[in-house]
């Protein structure tokens, strides 16, 4: 096989949830490009959902919500009348608390609400782990294939409290919540469990592990943040798919329960 052939996703068959978000529009973007079949799921198709179906005739978006196991083995079922049986699954969607949340979400650790726990990790985790069951079981009865879960640097590290200082100088009363890190840290053992319990099927498990992509965030906040990641900038939205392509390819076959961290060097220090 020639070293172009390493990375062929060609023929593959991409399920990438969170589509309609600025990640998951990127990775599926990116795959279209290769030449694979992609179905993007989210709860609302969105803006960027319908440009890649106006760009791409191997598009197909499915409304699904992720947290129920009934509506993505309705969506399973509709991908596989289209593309056939899966061999990607990217899990990308994920919420977190926003800059604007209101303050009972972003104070103290102490009065974090555990309804905002409870929602969170209802999508980032327990959704992660129906999608598995769903789609990575479908995998293992068929001809394997590959799991991406993505997670993040806070769930590796403690977020850098620090870094959002300038909210508390202008008076606010302003933490990073819990629950998101806590969330993508859970990914990292479903991650292992799964490469382990489906090796034999030849479906690979892995994890994925993103610093942060600018988005036109608060100029402080850049400010803060690009101190203290070593190569001094947040990501930009494309600078991520060539790892994606990379897990989904024959170029990882020996790989599966591994993490890849591309963070621009965030957990180096």
């Amino acid at each position: 096989m020639t070293q172009a052939g390493l990375f062929d996703v060609s023929g593959e068959i991409v399920l990438i949830t969170g589509v309609s978000g600025q990640m998951g529009h990127q990775y599926a973007k990116a795959f279209l490009q290769a030449g694979a079949q992609v179905a993007g799921l989210d709860v609302t198709e969105g803006k960027r959902s319908l440009e890649l179906g106006a760009g791409f005739p191997q598009y197909q978006f499915q409304a699904v919500d992720i947290t129920s196991k009934s509506s993505l083995e309705g969506a399973l079922s509709d991908v596989e009348k289209r593309f056939g049986t899966p061999t990607v699954l990217v899990n990308n969607a994920g919420i977190d608390s926003p800059p604007s949340a209101p303050p009972e979400e972003t104070g103290p650790f102490e009065e974090y609400p555990e309804s905002s726990w409870d929602k969170v990790l209802d999508v980032n985790l327990k959704g992660v782990f129906l999608c598995c069951q769903v789609f990575g079981g479908r995998m293992a009865r068929g001809n394997g294939g590959s799991i991406i879960n993505v997670s993040s640097i806070y769930g590796m590290v403690s977020p850098d409290q620090g870094i959002y200082e300038f909210r508390r100088q202008r008076g606010e009363v302003f933490f990073k919540p819990v629950a998101y890190s806590a969330s993508k840290s859970g990914l990292y053992n479903l991650t292992r469990y799964l490469s382990a319990y489906w090796a034999k099927k030849d479906v690979r498990v892995n994890t994925l592990t993103l610093a942060g992509v600018f988005n036109h965030q608060d100029p402080e906040f850049l400010k803060g943040y690009c101190a203290r990641i070593p190569v001094g900038r947040m990501a930009n939205p494309d600078e991520y798919n060539g790892a994606v392509l990379f897990l989904a390819s024959r170029a990882s076959s020996y790989m599966t329960g591994s993490n890849l961290v591309v963070d621009g060097g965030w957990t180096a220090i």
